[in-house]
């Protein structure tokens, strides 16, 4: 039965928060109790309670989603520093060959003018040697061809560095936010962990909540209107066990139990129910006195909408009943307790 929940608690995941996030009757949650105090905390337990295998489902699918997008971002992040440093060495060595064609332009430079002065020597010289002044010509033709080839190079390995100085810059950035990319992702995928590592259980939110029940009943008789009740399937019941008594209905239904029953009755209806049920006298005759077990106007957690008399196929609950059996096994998981002298009466306190 439990295992058979937990399945049906994953595929309903969804459909449960949007539950709990619209105020319609039969989709209740926590969020809508009006109740103050320790009977929101036990709500809320409840509600950790019954969602804790689908939150716990939940976080490992996430954490093996995040674990894969972390080894793809580090394997990212690998192959950004190896292309990083490859184009950090490229431009290390471009750079030098830059200023290897720079420094041999100078020097041809140089030499242009080393041969311009050398033609103009000889030019002044006297007597005229005309083969002379021939030689100086074509060493300043040569020089000039050669300061001219070499300053193309220049202009060429100009060209190559820019380029790779923009290839090493968008290397450098491509590694940062390869990087920041990764370390996102470890930091995603440890914060799931821990989400995972400090998680509670359903049974120890169950527990707590238990710890509070009779609390939660003198909390909630202080302040409790009519306006904190809400209908779950036809049954009226407190908005802070809404939540709990509707995943109840529906998991008894998915294990062929179909369960309803009498929730909140309002002070006078207790009265007339004492009258009808003939207890000696209304206001202090014990329940037990009555020809059916009936509270005494203002004890009854049914004018809390903390109780509710479950039937089954229209027909009141008896401890001989495929439904019983369901509940005695069942309800208390959602947080609802058998009161021993009545098959049908079930409440967060057992009262």
């Amino acid at each position: 039965m439990k295992n058979r929940q937990r399945a049906t608690r994953l595929v309903a995941a969804v459909a449960m928060t949007l539950a709990c996030l619209a105020p319609v009757a039969a989709t209740p949650g926590p969020a809508q109790a009006a109740v103050p105090g320790v009977a929101k905390t036990y709500s809320t337990l409840m509600y950790r309670s019954l969602t804790a295998d689908a939150t716990m489902a939940k976080l490992r699918s996430t954490l093996t989603a995040q674990k894969s997008d972390q080894r793809k971002r580090d394997s990212e992040a690998v192959k950004a520093q190896k292309a990083n440093v490859a184009a950090q060495t490229r431009l290390t060595t471009v750079t030098a060959g830059h200023k290897s064609v720079h420094e041999r332009l100078k020097s041809a430079e140089r030499a242009l003018s080393d041969a311009k002065n050398a033609l103009a020597r000889q030019s002044k010289q006297r007597p005229r040697s005309t083969a002379a002044i021939a030689r100086a010509k074509r060493a300043v033709t040569a020089a000039t061809t050669t300061r001219d080839t070499r300053r193309t190079r220049l202009h060429q390995a100009a060209a190559v560095l820019r380029t790779a100085k923009k290839d090493a810059a968008a290397a450098r950035s491509a590694l940062s936010t390869a990087t920041s990319a990764a370390t996102r992702s470890a930091g995603a995928v440890a914060q799931t962990q821990r989400r995972i590592d400090t998680a509670g259980t359903a049974a120890g939110y169950a527990t707590q909540a238990a710890a509070l029940s009779r609390t939660v009943v003198d909390e909630t008789r202080r302040v409790f209107t009519a306006a904190d009740t809400t209908s779950v399937y036809g049954t009226t019941v407190h908005k802070n066990v809404a939540f709990a008594f509707k995943r109840m209905v529906d998991d008894a239904r998915a294990d062929g139990i179909v369960i309803s029953g009498g929730g909140f009755r309002t002070k006078e209806r207790q009265i007339e129910l004492r009258k009808i049920n003939g207890c000696p006298d209304v206001w202090t005759a014990p329940a037990s006195s009555c020809r059916v077990p009936t509270a005494i106007p203002g004890r009854s957690l049914h004018e809390l909408g903390l109780a509710v008399d479950v039937t089954s196929g229209g027909s009141t609950l008896t401890r001989k009943s495929k439904a019983f059996a369901w509940m005695k096994a069942n309800a208390a998981e959602y947080g609802f307790v058998n009161l021993p002298s009545e098959a049908w009466h079930w409440s967060i306190t057992g009262g």
